[in-house]
């Protein structure tokens, strides 16, 4: 359930961040939301994996992949 919030802040300051917002095409509001949820949960789960992270989970399959040759091979062609 959505909540309507008044906060009192710089006018410069706002205007950087609808201009922010605006060239990264999401609301000042959502922005700031995902920044709140962001650092309550960074402050909440010290040390735990971060709900990116659990997004992100399974989107690899390395399970049938060498991995540490791959990349060994990656870094070798890279500094030749």
């Amino acid at each position: 359930m959505d909540s309507k919030l008044t906060l009192k802040l710089n006018e410069s300051v706002i205007e950087q961040a609808k201009q922010f917002a605006k060239e990264n095409n999401i609301s000042l509001s959502r922005m700031i939301e995902n920044y709140l949820m962001a650092l309550t949960e960074s402050k909440r789960k010290k040390g735990k994996v971060s709900s990116l992270i659990k997004s992100l989970t399974g989107v690899v399959d390395l399970k049938n992949e060498d991995y540490r040759k791959n990349y060994t091979d990656f870094l070798s062609k890279k500094h030749m």
